[in-house]
């Protein structure tokens, strides 16, 4: 149950770090209040899930689904670059969880 609430804050994190541009700085009010939601759901979940999971791996894990989230939403939907080398660090980042959640066992 933990690992699944690191993912479900992960897919909370993608959201509101998404949801940030459409704020303008935190001027508009409807954004706002979905990306303060969003943030605050996605550390609660987190929260819960560290109760029972190493801090240091769920971190890793919460915030390394949320960079790659928020990369492949910037492609698709905020026409970000991409490009060979970009995906290359993106697959690091995918390296670098898998190899923390093996190792904290």
């Amino acid at each position: 149950m933990a690992w699944f609430l690191v993912i479900i804050a992960g897919m909370f994190e993608v959201g509101w770090a998404s949801t940030l541009k459409l704020t303008e700085g935190f001027t508009r009010l409807w954004p706002s209040l979905l990306n303060l939601c969003l943030m605050a759901l996605s550390v609660y979940c987190i929260s819960t899930a560290v109760k029972s999971l190493p801090i240091g791996t769920a971190y890793a894990v919460w915030t390394g689904i949320g960079a790659i989230g928020a990369v492949v939403v910037g492609i698709i939907f905020y026409k970000d670059p991409i490009s060979l080398l970009r995906l290359l660090f993106l697959g690091l980042i995918v390296v670098g969880i898998i190899g923390l959640n093996i190792t904290s066992h």
